[in-house]
């Protein structure tokens, strides 16, 4: 395992968001949705492509807070810009669990 430092760590800007919206995502490679994330008024709202259709559905992902990524570049993915990275963590190789508070808090809240 590579160490990072302090400051390493701190470039990265993760916050909670509410999803409000989930697209199917038919056009890429593996089983993806397009979801946008309300990130709170500073932020707004952001969009990611996220695999996760294993364990989610679209109806059960609307209004589930997750943490997110919000400081990497933009991404192409096919026509899709993904602004940002909803974290997981991997259960099986094709099936990711979210990464969630276990209690709501503002939208656009930092990881500290």
């Amino acid at each position: 395992m590579k160490k990072i430092t302090w400051n390493d760590f701190k470039k990265i800007e993760m916050r909670i968001g509410t999803i409000i919206r989930v697209n199917d995502f038919p056009e890429a490679i593996k089983p993806a949705y397009q979801i946008k994330v309300d990130l709170g008024d500073k932020i707004g709202i952001k969009q990611s492509s996220a695999q996760i259709t294993s364990l989610y559905t679209k109806d059960e992902l609307i209004n589930k807070q997750v943490i997110v990524v919000v400081n990497f570049a933009p991404k192409k993915i096919g026509e899709f810009t993904s602004e940002c990275l909803i974290t997981g963590f991997y259960k099986t190789s094709s099936s990711v669990v979210l990464a969630v508070p276990d209690e709501r808090v503002p939208n656009g809240s930092l990881l500290v």
